[in-house]
């Protein structure tokens, strides 16, 4: 509706909004208050448009954004580009662990930014993100992708919306992420457990695989164990840190041309034996940084030893005493080879660790437990899974919810549901119970 004219001989109230049409521009103007700027002055906004209708739509929304109370700060507007790089370097980045500020890193710069990075931030929708998941999964990457993409979107678009100004609402909260299939964890029945000991005790350091299938320990806290952290009174471990690889950074000032003839300047062939496992990855982009594992100056990457996982995970873990006997007799027998080792051992203290004394890398980890699965001819399984066989166990043995939590460094209850399973043998034992009870031992 167009506006009423004001009677002559008055003037509009403070505060309100004024259009009017300037011949020295040929251009409507449109100037509405919205509220106040840090330095006590108004926050005057001011529209331009080639039309009064035009100047008279943008004023009204600009209306309806002050008395809703979301008012986008004046200023600059937000490229997603900036803005997601703002938000990951020194929004999150100081908050974050390693390996979750890792994982943000690739959505945010092989995901977002190609995909989003020269877009407003105001202007993207939810099915700007529900193409993008949509691309990811045609690529060959899997669903579980595309969901942590939604997640580092929408964390880093509630950001830009709390902060107040850069959008007013966040798409990526309104966008529908993939549905992924929650992966079937199979834990190792007791039969297994006992042919998996036996095999360990027959391998160099196969009683790290037995700490994690007993007492559930995660790879990176039973590869950092110390043996400063072993209190043989009480025959227990004190779970405090944990074991990573980092990836190196570049110490030079030219990344880009430090690792020139490590570039990949062409795309895979068709016939690509290389990738099988995984989609082949594309060609560097020019201004490619990586290939710092090679940079003569490298820095802050290799093994590092970082905290444990979170608050819940520094505890204490009481050993099985045939577990505590193992250790001892393990400790017996790097002694032997430190000793063997000479001026070569690098003595570091860890608990586990290389011919040299060095501590052993993940990979490395993963590669020697295949190993003993096969050796014990057992199903293919995570080293994971180890942690979900204790947990199933404490299950099992009846053990209160609220002891298994500090066991095995939950800060959540609802791990447990995630953690413990139903197994075959638990369902074998229910079904013997339930027909002792009804029909009796008969």
């Amino acid at each position: 509706m167009p506006r009423k004219p004001r009677k002559e001989g008055t003037r509009a109230p403070n505060g309100a909004s004024s259009i009017y049409y300037s011949e020295a521009d040929g251009y409507w103007h449109g100037r509405v208050t919205m509220g106040t700027l840090d330095n006590g002055k108004p926050d005057r906004r001011h529209v331009k448009r080639k039309s009064e209708s035009a100047v008279i739509d943008r004023v009204r929304e600009l209306e309806n954004e002050r008395d809703s109370g979301n008012v986008r700060k004046p200023g600059e507007r937000w490229r997603v580009e900036a803005w997601l790089v703002h938000w990951l370097e020194n929004i999150a980045k100081p908050s974050l662990k390693y390996k979750a500020y890792k994982a943000y890193e690739t959505a945010v710069y092989y995901h977002l930014i190609p995909a989003l990075g020269g877009q407003w931030m105001d202007n993207v929708e939810p099915d700007h993100f529900e193409r993008l998941y949509a691309r990811i999964i045609a690529n060959g990457r899997k669903p579980a992708t595309a969901h942590q993409v939604h997640r580092t979107a929408r964390r880093a678009w509630g950001q830009a919306e709390r902060r107040g100004g850069i959008i007013k609402r966040n798409a990526a909260a309104l966008a529908t992420p993939p549905r992924v299939e929650e992966e079937e964890v199979e834990p190792f029945e007791v039969d297994e457990v006992q042919l998996l000991i036996k095999t360990c005790l027959k391998r160099r350091n196969g009683v790290r695989f037995i700490i994690a299938l007993v007492h559930g320990t995660r790879q990176g806290e039973t590869i950092g164990l110390k043996w400063t952290r072993l209190d043989r009174k009480a025959k227990a471990l004190r779970i405090r840190k944990g074991l990573q690889r980092h990836t190196w950074k570049h110490g030079c000032e030219s990344p880009t041309e430090c690792g020139a003839k490590y570039h990949k300047v062409s795309p895979c062939k068709e016939t690509c034996k290389r990738h099988k496992r995984k989609p082949c990855p594309p060609p560097c982009p020019s201004d490619c940084k990586s290939h710092a594992r090679w940079c003569p100056q490298r820095h802050g990457g290799g093994l590092v030893e970082v905290d444990v996982k979170s608050r819940a995970g520094r505890r204490g873990l009481a050993l099985v005493d045939q577990v505590y006997n193992m250790l001892l007799e393990h400790e017996k027998a790097q002694q032997a080879e430190r000793e063997a080792a000479g001026d070569m051992w690098h003595d570091e203290g860890w608990m586990f660790a290389q011919p040299n004394g060095k501590p052993i890398d993940p990979r490395a980890d993963l590669e020697e437990w295949k190993e003993a699965l096969q050796e014990a001819g057992i199903r293919e399984a995570r080293l994971h899974d180890a942690r979900h066989t204790a947990a199933t166990v404490l299950l099992v043995l009846g053990v209160p919810e609220r002891i298994v939590m500090d066991l095995m460094g939950w800060s959540n209850s609802s791990m447990a549901k995630r953690y413990q399973h139903i197994t075959a043998g638990l369902r074998r034992t229910v079904a013997d119970q339930l027909g002792g009870l009804l029909w009796g031992n008969n």
